[in-house]
């Protein structure tokens, strides 16, 4: 497979490249273009006919190409089957949070090894799927030493890992004391493997005077911030969220004209349209959880409207959302909740990489910048078997992914 992992690398005649970059301001679709891959970077891109030499090359063949996809929202640790608790729901029962005990029983059963293989095998779904970048999560473990082990587990496969020991207070265990154990010798045990920290701040879980302990001594502890908010009903999520600067808040089913205030004034020192300026706190959309959920769908047209800037993730997970398919959740943005491809796309890729704190090339990755296509930036790309983004919501849930770049290697 041609890819630029020893040398350079020219993929020619793209019938359109998406870069998503917002530095090039309106002129984020190119068409007839080629891009040139030199080591894990983009080294060149522009028109086919101007393309400068490279060792290898590759024809698009008047395909399209898009950013790898930034999946900023996933639980890929785990073990078990939630097939009957689908099956309930699908019958009619609600959604309750306490089911993630039934997934926390199955993990701690499972061994290192069973772990990791079930890990690796989710994670090339992923990259088969066409995604580049992946966050995870723990929060099956839910005590000391098992989500330690799943946060060492989950960093030697993911590309950023998040500590969600405040996923579920477990039975029998009183939830004050067992916030203080989040707060103190788990964040201590998780801390060497992970970059953030996330709290469900819902009913049936964490309330707000709890997650608000959690979120101060993971901030405390310098990890960057994450919130489940908004899930179940309105609730104090977004506005915790906006409080402690999170990066992002995740789910939003249910938002108050007041939520989206929040949100979007956390944004008013935002040029979006360069990707310049303060960032606020970004509002991720999970459909596919949604439709398992049978929850509304976050409102992701009423948000970007607002001026907020929206990702789009997977949450896969056993028990709400088991699929991997960006391709999926991109689609049923577009179908269903009023977005264009472009902005679907966008939220795909370059909006997990604002969830993720790697869109720019000065981030906490390394200045390895993620979800656009850009001189510079981490060579992520991915090829669909079609002329346009657009196939993706055109012809749903059909197998568009034809190649995929990570790093400038070819992984798909």
């Amino acid at each position: 497979m041609p890819d630029a992992t020893n040398g350079s690398l020219l993929i020619t005649n793209i019938g359109e490249l998406m870069t998503q970059d917002p530095a090039r301001g309106r002129d984020t679709v190119l068409r007839g273009a080629a891009v040139v891959l030199e080591g894990e970077r983009i080294a060149w891109l522009g028109p086919s006919a101007a393309a400068p030499a490279a060792d290898a090359a590759y024809d698009a063949a008047g395909r399209a190409v898009l950013p790898g996809w930034v999946d900023s929202h996933s639980h890929l640790v785990f073990a078990g089957d939630r097939t009957a608790e689908f099956e309930a729901r699908m019958a009619g029962e609600s959604y309750q949070a306490g089911g993630i005990a039934v997934t926390v029983a199955a993990t701690r059963a499972a061994d290192d090894d069973e772990l990791l293989r079930l890990l690796r095998a989710r994670a090339a779904e992923a990259t088969a799927g066409g995604t580049t970048y992946l966050e995870t999560k723990t929060g099956y473990g839910l005590d000391v030493a098992q989500e330690a082990r799943s946060a060492r587990i989950a960093s030697a496969v993911a590309d950023q890992v998040t500590f969600l020991g405040a996923h579920l207070v477990p039975a029998g265990v009183d939830p004050d004391e067992y916030t203080d154990l989040v707060c103190t010798g788990m964040l201590e045990a998780v801390r060497p493997y992970v970059q953030w920290a996330d709290v469900f701040c819902e009913r049936g879980a964490f309330t707000e005077e709890q997650s608000r302990r959690v979120l101060a001594a993971c901030r405390e502890a310098g990890l960057g911030l994450r919130v489940h908010g908004n899930q179940l009903g309105e609730g104090p999520g977004v506005a915790l969220a906006v409080e402690f600067g999170a990066s992002s808040v995740d789910h939003l089913n249910y938002l108050s004209d007041a939520d989206v205030d929040l949100l979007a004034g956390s944004w008013a020192g935002w040029e979006s349209g360069s990707g310049t300026g303060e960032r606020g706190t970004v509002a991720t959309c999970l459909p596919a959880c949604d439709l398992s959920t049978r929850q509304p769908l976050a409102p992701a047209r009423r948000l970007l409207d607002a001026g907020v800037e929206i990702a789009l993730a997977s949450n896969c997970n056993p028990g709400t959302s088991y699929t991997s398919s960006m391709n999926y959740c991109v689609t049923t943005a577009v179908l269903q909740m009023g977005l264009s491809v472009h902005e679907a796309v966008r939220a795909g890729t370059y909006g997990g990489a604002l969830a993720l704190g790697v869109h720019t090339g000065t981030d906490t990755d390394g200045g390895r910048a993620v979800g656009s296509i850009a001189v510079g930036h981490r060579a992520d790309l991915h090829l669909l078997d079609a002329p346009s983004a657009t196939h993706l919501a055109y012809r749903p849930g059909m197998p568009l992914t034809a190649a995929v770049w990570r790093a400038g290697k070819q992984v798909a």
